[in-house]
């Protein structure tokens, strides 16, 4: 009986009948309890319709909303719940509604991860597939084998698209492993190797953009169940700032309270009837794989594991003490110096990866290099010294930060490195820029003669080995090198084995 109602209730959901509210189940429980060996059965399965309305109910109400957004978000909650009631022909049905959600969005490689969970579910025999477990799109019989890796073969071409290679080179290996020792079809074991050595090659040579991560919370009982008081991690498509993807977000909900904090709401607003949305930026946490430890592995391998894979993630929250001084947001909160030096960080390391890449490949576009350095050197976004000098490099904060000495020769350390480091990437983008961004450039360069004295004169001179634009001219391994002497030792100190001297007065 169980089966029957789930169908008829999906039924009546999708053809728009039935109320829009849930139903007593009172009456079902007081029969129960008549009969007691029943009645823990029956609670079960009262349990489970009703979970099942819930879930067709915002099913139905949100198919026709604008945010393709919250159709996946309820597309996936349904799916989950067939999967935990093993109804596993309803639960492929709902995938592939959600992979085709994600190819209207372009989010290929989420298409590809939707239909990989169907894969799952098959194995590397000639049983013949069960009615269940064959999509709408496959309507010939087919073997589980035949089935998989044709499945396969879409999903690598979505990862293509996606630019995650990485994952299409692991299923290729997989094909691969069937064509060779499975059935022996060595045409299609050369053309799978093809097409792994293309990815390779595009690993090495292609660009691709670090996304940045956003925490989105959706508070207040104004929000449907798949949402309520839940937060999610958004993934942002190639160069979206967090402010362009929260204007979006919260024109998908027009009465919503945009929350402008980053801590968990109290119950006075996760209790509420309105809406409240939380959206800050956060930082994925690298969890190196162990192939990869102590291995000179290239900037490219290593960026994707930056980015990818990711299982955990962090932020900073301030915390303010006494009243708030517009002028200076650092003085304002308990530990902003490493906040200082990791941004010090992570800005050096991106100049020295984007160095690197782009002399590893003349077809790079020149964009992104060009936005990173001019939004280092443009006079209106260097204030970020200014704030650090008037912030920790004062006699006032050495007197009450004793403990801090370490750490502010480690930022004046990473400020005099970001000098040879802008100076190298300037040259380069000067080799490369075209006819119409040369007054882009020349008024980088300018602004750059102007920055490099000041903190030269302040923090010492650091020097970089020639950076010349032949790859063919040193190993790639001393790139390398660069990087871990550079970010990685002085890092931990201003004392490091790289050359350092002390700006002579003038």
């Amino acid at each position: 009986m169980e089966p029957e109602i789930e169908d008829k209730t999906l039924e009546l959901m999708v053809s728009h009948l039935g109320e829009g509210q849930l139903h007593s189940n009172s009456s079902l429980l007081e029969c129960a309890t008549k009969s007691p060996p029943l009645a823990s059965l029956v609670q079960q399965f009262v349990v489970l319709v009703k979970g099942l309305l819930e879930r067709l109910l915002d099913y139905r109400a949100v198919m026709s909303d604008e945010s393709r957004n919250n159709r996946m978000s309820c597309t996936v909650n349904l799916l989950n719940f067939y999967k935990d009631i093993n109804r596993e022909g309803m639960y492929i049905r709902y995938l592939y509604k959600l992979r085709d959600l994600h190819l209207d969005c372009e989010n290929y490689t989420e298409a590809a991860y939707a239909l990989q969970l169907h894969t799952r579910l098959l194995k590397w025999s000639d049983d013949q597939c069960l009615p269940q477990v064959m999509p709408s799109d496959f309507h010939s019989s087919q073997t589980q084998r035949q089935l998989k890796e044709t499945l396969y073969s879409t999903i690598i071409g979505y990862l293509d698209k996606g630019k995650m290679w990485e994952d299409a080179i692991s299923l290729c290996k997989e094909l691969a492993e069937q064509y060779e020792m499975e059935i022996f079809d060595y045409e299609l074991l050369s053309q799978n190797l093809q097409q792994q050595a293309k990815f390779y090659e595009n690993i090495m040579k292609i660009l691709r953009p670090k996304p940045d991560y956003f925490a989105v919370g959706y508070y207040g009982q104004g929000f449907p169940s798949f949402l309520r008081n839940k937060v999610f991690i958004h993934r942002g498509k190639e160069y979206e700032r967090r402010e362009d993807f929260q204007t979006q977000l919260m024109s998908q909900f027009p009465s919503a309270v945009r929350l402008n904090i980053t801590s968990t709401p109290g119950d006075d607003i996760r209790n509420s009837q309105r809406q409240y949305i939380q959206c800050f930026t956060v930082q994925p946490v690298l969890e190196m794989q162990p192939r990869l430890k102590n291995k000179p592995v290239p900037d490219q391998i290593i960026n994707f594991y930056k980015s990818n894979y990711v299982q955990r993630f962090h932020y900073s929250r301030p915390v303010r003490k006494g009243s708030v001084d517009p002028d200076n947001e650092f003085t304002t909160t308990i530990s902003p110096l490493e906040n200082a030096i990791e941004t010090m960080e992570t800005t050096n390391e991106k100049i020295l990866t984007m160095i690197n890449q782009y002399q590893g490949d003349e077809n790079l576009p020149i964009n992104p290099l060009s936005m990173l350095l001019n939004g280092i050197v443009d006079p209106a976004v260097m204030g970020g010294f200014a704030k650090y000098e008037k912030a920790f490099f004062t006699d006032e904060y050495m007197r009450e930060h004793p403990e801090d000495r370490d750490k502010l020769n480690r930022l004046k350390d990473l400020i005099a490195w970001q000098i040879p480091l802008l100076g190298a990437g300037i040259r380069l983008h000067g080799k490369r820029v075209m006819g119409d961004l040369r007054p882009f450039h020349d008024r980088m360069e300018e602004c750059f003669k102007q920055l490099k004295p000041k903190v030269e004169k302040q923090y010492g001179v650091r020097e970089l080995p020639e950076l010349d634009d032949r790859r063919a001219s040193r190993p790639r391994s001393m790139l390398r090198s660069y990087r871990q002497s550079i970010i990685s030792l002085c890092s931990m100190g201003s004392e490091c084995g790289t050359p350092t001297k002390i700006f002579p007065d003038r």
